[in-house]
């Protein structure tokens, strides 16, 4: 039994479809499950936020919100939930903290790219199934 989830969400409509699965998955014992939504900023993304938002501060706010449409969504299915925002490489970001944390899952979607670009781009589910300590499920 998956109690403690943890969920690399990016708010891409994959990343929903996971949340969607996660909740079908614990549905019969959800009282006593808790899904961290984890959302992992790279730098690039992080200066252009800085720039639209005029500060650090108010960045950091603004991706809390656009994430709390999701918390709401868990918790009116009876989940406990919550954000989490890392800095850095995606992929690299989301392994080590995984990795340090106790989770009995992590969920991620798939991007469904194809063959060459996972190739030439890689994948963060990818990663994120290879390094990642605790079993992965990967939504497509």
């Amino acid at each position: 039994m998956f109690t403690k989830i943890l969920l690399a969400s990016d708010g891409s409509d994959h990343s929903n479809r996971a949340i969607d699965e996660a909740l079908k998955m614990v549905d019969p014992y959800k009282d006593q499950v808790h899904i961290e939504v984890v959302y992992a900023v790279d730098g690039d993304q992080s200066k252009k936020d800085v720039l639209q938002y005029g500060d650090s501060d108010t960045a950091s706010l603004k991706r809390k919100e656009r994430f709390q449409s999701t918390i709401e969504y868990i918790e009116d299915k009876g989940l406990g939930a919550d954000i989490t925002i890392l800095h850095g490489q995606p992929a690299e970001t989301l392994i080590e903290y995984a990795n340090e944390g106790d989770y009995d899952c992590v969920l991620v979607g798939s991007r469904g790219r194809n063959k060459f670009q996972t190739l030439i781009l890689g994948s963060v589910s990818h990663k994120l199934v290879k390094y990642v300590n605790h079993p992965v499920i990967v939504v497509k």
